[in-house]
Order: C-alpha cells, then sequence, then structure tokens
C-alpha cells in the first residue's frame, strides 16, 4: 500500500535536514497522540527568501489553561549557523508565550564532545559549546528532565565490514563469531512476530528490572513503524528457537538500535545471541545505504556507579565513538510556574503517596 501523501510530504520534508531523527517523524507524533496524548504540530523554519533552515515537530499537552511542550530530538537544524539556531528558538519561545507553556523541552543531538571524558580520546566540540552559550542568552536553562538518552555510541558504517570487524576489541570479534559456530541462526521479522517481540522484551525487563508498558503500547509502536518501513526487527535463534531481537528504527541517513531483549537461559547466554544480533544489524544497516549505526544510550555519568554501565561496556567494546551531546534544554515562560511543576509538585505527590503507604501500612 502506498504511504499516504501527507505523510510522505513531511518525511520527505525533514529527511535530508541535518539532525534529522526517527522522533521527528509524522508516524511518531501520531503514535505518541494515541498512546499518551501528545498532541503533534509540524513547523517549518525559513529564512528571508523563503528558503527552508530547519523543522520541528512540536508535541503538546494541555493543562486546562496551560500547557507542557516538547521537541523530541529536535529542532533540526544547521547549528553551525547560530544564526539559524537563533531563529527558531526565537519562534519556538514565541509559540510557548503564546499558549501560556510551563515549559518548552528540546533535545537535539548536537554534540557537546565526543570519546569518554578524562581519557585521552575525549574531544570537545565548538558546536555544541557554541549552541549552549546561544541558549543560555535566550533563556533557556539545563533540564533536571532528560526524556532521552542524552550521550550514545555511533558507528561509521561507510568503512567496510572488515574495518567494523577490525574496530572492535578481540574479544568482542571473538563473540560475534562464536554464536553462528554453535548453531546461533539471525533472521528478519514479520509483523506476525509481535507478540513473541514483547514476550522476550518482558521477560528483559523483569530480569534486568527496568518497566515495561503494556503489550498494546509496543504493538503500536512497533507496528506502526515497521509498517512504514521505519524499523526492522532481527531475531536471533538457536535450533529454531527464538532466543534474542533486536528492533532497529531508521530514518535520513540514520540507523538506531532501540530496543533489544534475550532469554534468561544461561545455557542459551553463553551462545552470545546478542553480540552475533548487533553485528548483523550493523551489516543490515550498512547494506541498506544508511551512514550511521547510532547504539542509542551511554550513560550519563561516566563511572561504574551509573546504572547503564554494564550496558555501556557491551556497546563500548564494538569499537564505536562515544558522542556527548547538549541534552535537554527548557524554555520556561513563567520562572515561577515552571519550579511550582518541576519541584514542589513532586515533592508534595511524594508526601502523599508516602502517608498513604503509611496509613495502608497502619490499616493492615
Amino acid at each position: 500500500m502506498a504511504p499516504d501523501l501527507k505523510l510522505r510530504s513531511w518525511n520527505d520534508t525533514i529527511r535530508d535536514l541535518p539532525y534529522a531523527h526517527i522522533l521527528q517523524t509524522e508516524e511518531w507524533g501520531a503514535f505518541k497522540q494515541r498512546q499518551t496524548g501528545w498532541q503533534p504540530e509540524r513547523i517549518t523554519f525559513r529564512d528571508q527568501r523563503n528558503t527552508l533552515i530547519g523543522a520541528a515537530m512540536l508535541l503538546t499537552r494541555r493543562l486546562g489553561p496551560l500547557a507542557v511542550m516538547y521537541v523530541p530530538k529536535g529542532p533540526m537544524l544547521l547549528y553551525d549557523d547560530l544564526s539559524v539556531v537563533k531563529h527558531a528558538l526565537e519562534r519556538l519561545q514565541t509559540i510557548a508565550r503564546q499558549r501560556r507553556a510551563i515549559w518548552l523541552k528540546i533535545d537535539p543531538d548536537v554534540p557537546l564532545g565526543v570519546g569518554e571524558p578524562n581519557t585521552p580520546e575525549a574531544q570537545d566540540r565548538a558546536i555544541g559549546q557554541n549552541v549552549v552559550t546561544l541558549l543560555k542568552a535566550n533563556g533557556w536553562q539545563y533540564s533536571d528532565s532528560q526524556v532521552q538518552f542524552r550521550n550514545t555510541i555511533t558507528l561509521d558504517l561507510t568503512k567496510s565490514e572488515d574495518e567494523l570487524l577490525a574496530q572492535m576489541g578481540q574479544g568482542k570479534r571473538r563473540k560475534v563469531r562464536y554464536g553462528p559456530r554453535h548453531g546461533v541462526t539471525v533472521r528478519q521479522s514479520t509483523l506476525d512476530d509481535l507478540p513473541l517481540l514483547y514476550r522476550l522484551y518482558a521477560e528483559t525487563g523483569q530480569r534486568d528490572g527496568f518497566i515495561t508498558r503494556p503489550y498494546e503500547y509496543y504493538v503500536d509502536e512497533w507496528g506502526t513503524m515497521l509498517r512504514a518501513g521505519m524499523a526492522t526487527a532481527l531475531i536471533a535463534e538457536v535450533n529454531g528457537t527464538p532466543v534474542g531481537h533486536v528492533i532497529l528504527f531508521h530514518f535520513g541517513r540514520t540507523c538506531w538500535y532501540f530496543t533489544g531483549a534475550s532469554v534468561s537461559d544461561p545455557e542459551v547466554r553463553r551462545l552470545m545471541p546478542s553480540d552475533l544480533l548487533q553485528w548483523e544489524a550493523m551489516r543490515f544497516a550498512k547494506a541498506q545505504g544508511y551512514a550511521v549505526y547510532d547504539m542509542y544510550g551511554a550513560p550519563n555519568e561516566f563511572n561504574e556507579h551509573d546504572p547503564m554501565w554494564g550496558v555501556y561496556e557491551f556497546k563500548r567494546d564494538f569499537g564505536g565513538q562515544i558522542v556527548r551531546h547538549i541534552g535537554a534544554w527548557d524554555f520556561a515562560p513563567n520562572r515561577l510556574l515552571y519550579r511550582l511543576y518541576t519541584q514542589v509538585m513532586p515533592r508534595i505527590i511524594n508526601v502523599m503517596r508516602s502517608r498513604a503507604k503509611q496509613r495502608q501500612a497502619h490499616d493492615d
């Protein structure tokens, strides 16, 4: 079935923009509207000659006469040109004021630096430093609520497969090659596999202690992107039995490793299907013409106490580049409302929950 013209038109508009992101596509906005009530709005930024210089999908949630607003992984701009950035920020600020927003959050993937901090590989990036300076000058503040991953690891898919293998650690190469020698195979999923994908993901969440949403949420998310040709799921099997998967989102020049799952059976995990899945995901993305493989997530703080440290070590061994982004920034037209919403109200809610638990314990 041919994609809707309206969808194709927006996605084609943003596909080649700097910092184009899957979370700025119309499919993602429609999904968030169905599942969480965010209202998507598409905005373009143009110069005096009416030339397109950027775009943003703005999500809004009304709170009575007020609103909260969010541009996930955007806006998409040429961040090297600070006049373009200033123009876009001022436009967004005007919208936030007009609609009585408590806050408007942005979190574009603008690099602040590369490499793990305090290592010889660490380097700052002027583009991120300059954008941060401009944000502060325009009244934005670094957000205490970082919705998306601030940092990540990326791999350059313009390299050959031999080069990608060579940049891995020797131990990682052995793990990648171990599975196929012991009966692990990888296949591409179909829509019929959605229940299986969820079952494996729920098992992973229970084992690793992260919260998973109901089945219907993921069927909508994964199914929407799969049908749109913007997602691919790869499933690892041992003797025909599914033992793990990766779900890839892809758009523009980038393929993101969005979700992964694996069984808990130690005998299966010994075959290291997750390592093979990542390698096959990179090979798939490269074959499809994507230039960047984004492993989508690295620690906020690069030390062993960060909850992502174990996952980070797994990803780091593939030899990609650590990229540290500027993170999420909030614009608050009314600082008092912003403080009430982000600091005071959460404390009140926590106190109320604590008292409710105490009453329940007393009643029991």
